[in-house]
């Protein structure tokens, strides 16, 4: 009804509002908006919040959503809506289990909207008796193969009243609750850590909400976050007390913004797939650009601690990885009903264990105030030192529970997850060649061996690299013999149940040989230059696995072959180290790092700033 309460929530929500008064006008309103605009159906006698009409109208992550009463659908979903809508109007549709659909004798026997939807155009259906059209619609999509989002409402109401007295009903069950307090609590991702859900979500949704109020966009506060921490980073690069007590607060207080981006999203659902990038990334460039800083300073103080610093990234990064790799060989795995998890399960009912055993993880919160804490009351190096015994410790803790997962589980890996560990292990051209050449050896293979390989391989590089004799032969052997190995661990489908480790294992040989060969030779520079290499490798890894779980695959191969793959980099670094001494090793390695920064970074920016790439926010427990 033109002047409604419901209409002006509607254009609230930046609908634009056409009433349709007819059932038959329904169809050719709808196909009278535009392709490329999202379109929303809801009924005229709709009672609920306007919250859940968000809810379900204006999330960007999912081509089709409704609500009781409401359904709306993206250009994608269109076709789907616009076929269900003329099988509703025409009463032809067979009877579908859960979905409420008019008689064939009477297509529609209440005049119900539809909608021209777009970034603004809704359709409101007139009221009558009977199942609501936007609910018969729904449930004519899911039967189609549409998927339909049905956002979990909670204690929202959103309903359409066949009565007055049911209408009565729902307008005081409206009012019974707190809209906005409910708004501001579902904005805080569930399974936060200790530190970010009792000292920083408190105070941090009420600026999401600040934010949101004014017109400002996740993107805007997660850039704010990351400028925070590289004036972070440059007050600890100073190398004072006071430039160290200015890092710690502003590291804190790029954290409470980190924590507000995410916050602003889900509290007006302002979902990007530039977003999804920035999101994804910056949090370990800010860490990781904090470390570097860090160490600049301690420099200025007359200690060198990159090694520290690369030491901390490296194993940062690896526990990442083990996180990554496990989570995708289990991904299609069906409910874990091994004993660990039982025991898991058992744990959760005591509270108090829930907060200990994420804290024990040091997520990124603790994580973070722990660095804060240390970088204003000690010196880098304590920093670094008491960071890698920590998340050492955190890395023994999750890794041997994942073990435990893993070898008293029986579940069949799919060849999903097999290519996402395939994806994730970055093998370059030679360890492909090689990967084929032996696929009968590796065919032959127990299931065991495979992780076997991949860790004898990474033994052999590493340790050659910290044994022997700097700028001799040996290392260039080692990383010959894991360049064989890592292909062998390749040459078959990822699916046994300890072959996630393949990945953790190519990463910490990789990173490893560059730290050990960048540490022992001994050349001002190198350990700097082997920090910018591993961190532009890594951040080819984490863009990996952010495609990855945006259900689009991994980069493109011509992107793994610019860069030569895990294999081709630790050879050359190899070789680098037995042909190149002194200054250049480490002009090499500069090189290196700046060639490698520029392919996956222009490779990547392309990708996230497309069309196609997925809206990826991550809603899971923390890193």
């Amino acid at each position: 009804m033109p002047g409604s309460p419901l209409e002006g929530e509607l254009r609230a929500l930046g609908f634009g509002v056409r009433v349709v008064t007819e059932p038959s006008q329904t169809p050719s309103a709808l196909a009278s908006v535009p392709a490329g605009e999202r379109v929303a159906l809801v009924d005229s006698r709709f009672v609920g919040h306007t919250h859940s009409l968000r809810l379900a109208l204006t999330d960007p992550r999912f081509p089709a959503a409704a609500v009781p009463g409401a359904v709306t659908a993206q250009p994608e979903a269109r076709p789907a809506l616009a076929h269900a809508l003329d099988t509703a109007v025409r009463g032809a549709a067979p009877a579908v289990p859960g979905a409420p659909l008019a008689p064939a004798a009477h297509p529609l026997r209440q005049p119900m909207p539809a909608e021209g939807g777009a970034p603004g155009t809704e359709v409101l259906p007139q009221t009558d008796t009977g199942d609501p059209l936007p609910d018969r619609l729904a449930g004519l999509l899911d039967a189609d193969g549409t998927a339909v989002h049905r956002p979990d409402l909670g204690s929202l109401v959103a309903a359409v009243p066949a009565s007055p007295q049911q209408r009565n009903e729902a307008r005081q069950s409206v009012e019974a609750v707190d809209e906005e307090a409910v708004r501001l609590r579902s904005a805080v991702k569930a399974r936060d850590g200790f530190f970010t859900t009792h000292f920083i979500s408190p105070y941090s949704r009420y600026i999401a909400r600040w934010c949101a109020r004014r017109g400002l966009t996740p993107n805007q506060v997660t850039t704010a976050s990351l400028l925070t921490a590289l004036i972070a980073a440059a007050c600890a690069a100073t190398g004072t007390r006071p430039g160290y007590v200015a890092a710690g607060v502003l590291l804190l207080a790029s954290f409470v913004l980190d924590c507000t981006d995410g916050q602003l999203a889900r509290y007006s659902l302002q979902y990007s797939t530039l977003g999804a990038w920035l999101d994804a990334t910056f949090d370990r460039a800010k860490e990781y650009a904090y470390y570097a800083g860090l160490a600049l300073g301690a420099a200025r103080g007359g200690d060198d601690v990159w090694a520290l610093a690369l030491g901390a990234m490296v194993l940062q990064t690896c526990r990442h990885v083990i996180d990554f790799s496990f989570n995708e060989a289990n991904h299609d795995a069906a409910a874990n009903t091994s004993p660990t998890a039982a025991l898991s399960g058992k744990l959760d009912s005591v509270g108090w264990t829930v907060w200990l055993r994420r804290m024990i993880v040091l997520p990124i919160g603790e994580r973070w105030a722990m660095i804060a804490v240390l970088t204003a009351c000690t010196t880098p190096r304590v920093t670094f030192v008491v960071l890698l015994i920590g998340c050492g410790l955190a890395a023994c803790y999750t890794t041997a529970g994942r073990l435990l997962r893993s070898v008293t589980r029986r579940a069949t890996r799919t060849d999903r997850a097999a290519q996402a560990l395939a994806d994730l292990a970055d093998s370059g051209p030679l360890a492909r060649g090689l990967a084929r050449a032996l696929r009968p050896l590796g065919r032959a293979l127990p299931r065991v061996a495979v992780p076997l390989l991949a860790l004898l391989g990474a033994a052999a590089v590493t340790a050659s690299a910290a044994f022997t004799s700097y700028g001799s032969a040996w290392p260039v052997l080692g990383a010959a013999v894991y360049t064989l190995f890592s292909a062998l661990a390749v040459s078959r489908p990822l699916k046994g149940a300890l072959d996630w480790l393949v990945p953790p294992f190519l990463r910490a040989a990789e990173y490893g040989t560059i730290l050990l060969l960048a540490a022992r030779s001994d050349t001002h520079g190198a350990l700097p230059a082997a920090f910018g290499l591993v961190a532009a490798v890594a951040y080819h890894h984490y863009d990996t696995v952010y495609r990855i779980r945006g259900g689009t695959g991994a980069p493109p191969r011509w992107l793994t072959q610019a860069i030569a793959g895990h294999e081709g980099r630790t050879l050359l670094v190899a070789l680098l180290a037995a042909v190149l001494g002194g200054s250049g090793f480490a002009t090499a390695l500069t090189a290196l790092a700046v060639l490698v920064a520029l392919v996956v970074l222009f490779e990547s920016i392309r990708f996230w700033v497309s069309a196609g790439a997925p809206a990826v926010h991550d809603e899971g427990e923390p890193a």
